[in-house]
This record gives C-alpha cells, structure tokens and sequence, in this order.
C-alpha cells in the first residue's frame, strides 16, 4: 500500500487498483495494462460489473475510476467498489439515440439538441441497463422527451425527482447572411 508500492507496481508493468466497499476492508490488485485499456474502451465500462478473484476469493465489482497518464494516455490506477445483493448504486448511464432517419423534424433539417448524454441513475447492480436508448422516430421540430417518458427497468430511478429534459428537436438557426443570399438571387 501507498506510493511506493503503486509505484513499484507500475514499474513492473502492471495497473495499481483498489477494491472496497460492501462493509469489507479495502484490497489491493494489480491487473495487466492491457485488460484494462481493453474494457476501459467498451462503451458502458463504468455500468458493467465484474467479478474479480484474488487469493481464491470472488469479489462482484463495479468500476468506479480510472486515472490515466496525463501524457502517454496509459492507465496509472483503477478503483472498483464491491456490491452485494442487496447494494443499491448510483451511476451514469450513457443515452443512445435511435431512428433519426425516421424522424420528420430531423429530415426537414431540424437540430437534435441532447441536452444530456449521460443520466445518473439509483439502481441494483444486476439491474443497471447498459444504455439508454431513445428512439426518435416521429419526433417534430419543437418536440422534446423527458426523463418521465422513458422506460426503464424494474427498480431503477433517476437520482433527479423533477421530470428533466432529455433530448429536444430544435428548429435549424440560420444567420441573416445566409438568408440575404437567396433574396438577392431571387431579385
């Protein structure tokens, strides 16, 4: 444990982490840098549990961090947290937009305005959806979907109580000289 074991750690080739959590002490591992680069990647890493083995013992874990080198982009440190069966975590799940080609207000040009790309959400560990998806398909301009609007699953709420905006379809903003060309070329 500290900086000169996670140093020491580096210099071997490996990612220093830490797994705590669940009224368990903390445990220290060490994985290999390319595991991690590996799932870091993947989209929804900090949604996806794990099971980890150290010392013939099986610990379910959910990534909670990663630092990376500020340079190199090399990972420097990982944290898990352990969950149990009955853990409730809150975490940030990326949105998916689906069908935009179905959607009138986006094929007349309009703007699709996500106004959050990620929702945190309360949820059990076996329950956290991997993604949001949101489908557009006959959406017009000046329509939005909300928070209230979007089914998710059993168990699982947003950390926010009010009904918040989403994503909305906005009208197209054009500047005035791009609107004087077509009526000097109509005169």
């Amino acid at each position: 444990a500290g900086k000169g074991a996670a140093r020491a750690t580096r210099r071997d080739g490996r990612v220093p982490g830490v797994i705590y959590g669940d009224k368990s002490p903390p445990t220290l591992i060490s994985l290999d840098p390319r595991d991690v680069m590996r799932e870091a990647s993947k989209a929804g890493f900090f949604t996806r549990l794990y099971e980890i083995e150290v010392g013939g013992a099986k610990h379910r874990v959910l990534p909670r961090d990663v630092q990376f080198h500020p340079v190199n982009d090399k990972p420097e440190h990982i944290d898990f947290q352990r969950v149990g069966a009955s853990t409730r975590v809150r975490v940030e799940v990326p949105i998916k937009l689906e069908n935009l080609d179905k959607s009138p207000g986006v094929k007349r040009g309009g703007v699709v305005n996500l106004v959050r790309h990620a929702i945190e959400l309360w949820s059990n560990p076996e329950t956290i959806p991997p993604r949001i998806v949101i489908d557009m398909a006959g959406l017009d301009i000046g329509d939005s979907i909300h928070i209230n609007a979007i089914a998710l699953p059993d168990g699982v709420k947003p950390t926010i109580a009010r009904n918040f905006t989403v994503v909305a379809l906005r009208a197209p903003s054009v500047s005035k000289a791009e609107e004087e060309k077509p009526a000097e070329a109509a005169a």
